[in-house]
């Protein structure tokens, strides 16, 4: 293996021919001259008993201070499979990002110098990412089966961050501080360059990016015992973390993340052969948005029929109900952000509108003309039974006035 030290923070991106190891495994450090080589030596001799694939072991040094960077030269000296990369600024995120982006490794791994984490959970973090099943891993402190030993403090904090990760960017996985992930190289250098924290928050940014574009993430269940001299300042790192879910919640529902073109080129293919990617999703977010707009429709109707009748009653609800349709289609179950071609989308949506009142209105005439003295109730179950297959038509015209538009949530 190679053993060098390089400085800078970008490194060029190797041939394909020249990929000779499985992982790396980083170690991002700051002035921690006292624990590095310790680390170092029980990391190294667990990848030789524990991993069977070709392992390397990178020491991203982010301008300490201290002795950390000779500390980490001597390192490399003295063990074949570990390297040093030095970079000038401070900011774990942005040492993560240098080394996996320039690494020739198939996995680039991470985990905290302190080693808080138990080191039998890197195989089964790393083994379905090597065997392409997943695309990336990460350790969960907040699994049934995870054994963690921390303090309430710290106890709280995770969980209340990850409750606000739920309900402000929808995100499905259950930890993301823990300082043990690992991503496969090749999507590695599709996301990093869309990922803008270098710092703490560089993580959760990294893993909303990736389940917006369809990868999957394995979550491994790990022992965790807390480092009680950490020199992360929590209040603040909350506060920067806070910060970066309101700017990528922003990013998200402006368009600015190019989530529609990463999902087409990286986003796996469908369960189902000859169901287009994410079809199923999308049918049940329609079906979603379709039973609200019904509910909505039925009520406009039943409250505007003694107003103005049958049919104008008929013209209004629908109206109304179609354009709220068009732009919860448009957000919920295509994905579609921001104000470009929101008015396009709209005078579409009242394209398929108008086919609807076509519909409704033709089988609401001809009940009339069968059933002259039919009553307001069966006048609003024969126009569900016609909404019905609107909708159907809907959904096959949405599908295609959003075409070039999906941002394909993930399902």
């Amino acid at each position: 293996m190679t053993k060098s030290l390089v400085r800078g923070e970008t490194a060029p991106e190797p041939p394909p021919d020249a990929q000779t190891v499985a992982l790396d495994v980083v170690i991002p450090v700051y002035n921690e001259e006292r624990d590095l080589e310790r680390c170092v030596r029980r990391l190294r001799q667990h990848l030789d008993a524990s991993v069977p694939y070709p392992s390397r072991i990178t020491v991203a040094d982010n301008a300490s201070t201290d002795s950390t960077l000779a500390v980490a030269a001597r390192l490399a000296t003295e063990f074949d499979g570990v390297r040093v990369v030095h970079l000038d600024e401070k900011g774990r995120g942005r040492a993560l990002s240098a080394v996996w982006g320039g690494s020739d490794a198939q996995v680039v791994a991470y985990m905290d110098v302190d080693l808080s984490t138990d080191l039998n959970a890197l195989l089964p973090l790393v083994a379905p990412l090597l065997s392409g099943h997943s695309d990336l891993a990460i350790g969960s402190r907040l699994s049934r089966s995870s054994r963690v030993v921390r303090g309430p403090k710290r106890e709280v904090i995770s969980r209340c961050y990850n409750l606000i990760l739920r309900g402000a960017l929808r995100a499905r996985f259950t930890d993301a501080q823990c300082g043990f992930k690992a991503i496969r190289t090749d999507v590695a250098r599709r996301l990093l360059p869309l990922v803008q924290d270098t710092g703490w928050f560089f993580d959760t940014e990294l893993l909303v990016l990736a389940e917006r574009v369809g990868l999957r993430i394995h979550e491994v269940p790990v022992d965790w015992v807390d480092d009680p001299d950490s020199s992360v300042d929590l209040v603040a790192t909350a506060l920067a973390d806070l910060r970066g879910v309101v700017r990528v919640g922003r990013a998200l529902a402006t368009g600015a993340l190019p989530v529609a073109a990463l999902r087409e080129g990286l986003g796996r293919e469908p369960l189902v052969p000859g169901v287009p990617r994410g079809m199923v999703g999308q049918l049940a977010r329609f079906a979603v948005v379709g039973v609200a707009s019904t509910l909505a429709y039925a009520l406009l109707y039943l409250a505007l029929h003694p107003v103005i009748g049958a049919q104008a009653a008929n013209l209004v609800a629908l109206l109304v109900t179609a354009v709220l349709n068009t732009a919860a289609n448009r957000a919920f179950t295509f994905g579609v952000r921001g104000r470009s071609d929101a008015a396009k989308h709209q005078a579409q949506g009242l394209a398929v509108f108008a086919f609807g009142l076509l519909l409704t209105s033709g089988s609401l005439f001809a009940l009339h003309r069968w059933l002259p003295d039919a009553s307001k109730h069966l006048e609003l179950a024969v126009l569900v039974a016609a909404n019905l297959v609107a909708t159907v038509t809907r959904f096959v015209a949405l599908r295609w006035v959003f075409r070039n538009h999906h941002e394909g949530v993930t399902p």
